[in-house]
């Protein structure tokens, strides 16, 4: 169990923070136009799918943010 804080904690909040903005203003920029035209029902698995993409590498960030290791 942690003792003291850790700067990697406020970095890791602000640095997820701005790369989750950023992949939010790719997708709106490049992913939007691209389909904005096909049905709602063939937009909604694509942004269910880029909504669960960004989740994949978090588990290895948080680790980092806990232990300094990113495995």
């Amino acid at each position: 169990m942690r003792e003291t804080p850790t700067w990697r904690i406020p970095v890791g909040v602000l640095g997820l923070c701005i790369a989750l903005a950023v992949y939010a203003l790719i997708v709106a920029r490049y992913v939007h136009p691209a389909i904005s035209t096909w049905h709602t029902l063939f937009q909604a698995p694509v942004y269910l799918a880029l909504g669960i993409v960004w989740i994949l590498p978090l588990k290895r960030f948080l680790i980092w943010m806990e232990t300094g290791r990113w495995g």
